[in-house]
């Protein structure tokens, strides 16, 4: 989107994708005491892939491609304790990397705060734009 709005289009698909990205950050971070049986899925920590909105000069902002999961073996922990544990005593934990993840969740939030002042600043701009006239 081209025009005087376009700050606020871009500001505002920024703002869109970042709540996504809080989201993802928040449900992978509730899973992190998510153990399961050896013989089922891990839980595995979901990444977004973000791109550009269109790709011409005149399309801009930012949007959600896909989500995708972590790859690897899962830990796996010896609690035979646990009502999950296989017959050796064994269960797999989530993969999730928690000090990363808590890394982008401040990320997200700095992304958040910096396209809503963008908003505001340019809501305050049009504002003061229009009030010339008065």
């Amino acid at each position: 989107m081209s025009g005087p709005f376009a700050a606020m289009h871009n500001a505002a698909s920024g703002v869109s994708v970042g709540q996504r990205w809080i989201d993802t950050l928040s449900h992978n971070i509730a899973n992190i005491n998510t153990y399961t049986a050896t013989d089922e899925e891990p839980f595995r920590a979901r990444f977004l892939v973000i791109e550009e909105n269109g790709g011409g000069a005149s399309t801009r902002g930012v949007q959600l491609r896909s989500i995708i999961r972590a790859e690897g073996d899962a830990p796996v922990v010896y609690d035979p304790e646990h009502p999950l544990a296989d017959e050796d005593g064994i269960v797999q934990g989530p993969l999730i990397d928690l000090s990363g993840q808590m890394t982008d969740l401040i990320i997200a939030s700095r992304h958040m705060q910096a396209n809503s002042r963008v908003i505001t600043a340019a809501r305050e701009a049009y504002e003061s734009a229009l009030s010339i006239g008065r």
